[in-house]
């Protein structure tokens, strides 16, 4: 059997999406509590993100946006990577989101400071995973809020970053203009 070297790229890319969200869910957390949430997204889906992205650079004059929609656009997949917004019970001592505890921070409307922390950790670990798999890949806020706009994750994953992933002879996320 002959197996196309495209074909197979497309299939090692699937896989390494798939491992990278198996890392996101087993990435150290505070406190041992997951508020992550990650999917996949290829095809009509990562070409319509993408046009999300057109549309938001358009309607508020973000050239990086058109940038990195065209960089979705010779992607083979995509992670989206989202954290809910719950603060971890530390109480008064904790103080990281600035204020005097879980519940001030609360009232305030403000973030949990481990989201964010929990979430970077997650990154690290796929990114890394992808890259010790010669798998392209760049984080993108831009692509993460347009996915947020769009409503992929659901609306309490209120950050979100995206994790594009590509095989190619050379990266398109590098010396990007």
């Amino acid at each position: 059997m002959v197996y196309a070297s495209r074909e197979a790229e497309h299939e090692a890319v699937l896989t390494v999406a798939r491992q990278i969200c198996a890392a996101i869910r087993t990435a150290p957390k505070t406190r041992g509590l997951d508020y992550l949430e990650s999917c996949i997204l290829t095809g009509e889906d990562l070409e319509r993100l993408a046009d999300k992205m057109d549309e938001l650079s358009n309607a508020r004059d973000l050239p990086s946006f058109r940038r990195d929609a065209a960089n979705l656009r010779v992607s083979q997949a995509l992670v989206l990577v989202g954290v809910k917004n719950v603060r971890r019970g530390l109480g008064a001592f904790c103080g990281y989101c600035g204020m005097d505890g879980c519940d001030a921070c609360a009232q305030a409307g403000a973030e949990c400071a481990f989201g964010p922390m929990d979430l970077g950790i997650a990154l690290g670990s796929a990114v890394a995973l992808a890259s010790d798999a010669h798998i392209d890949n760049r984080l993108m806020y831009s692509a993460g809020r347009a996915a947020m706009e769009l409503g992929i994750l659901p609306p309490e994953y209120g950050c979100c970053v995206a994790i594009p992933l590509s095989v190619s002879g050379k990266s398109p996320y590098f010396d990007r203009k």
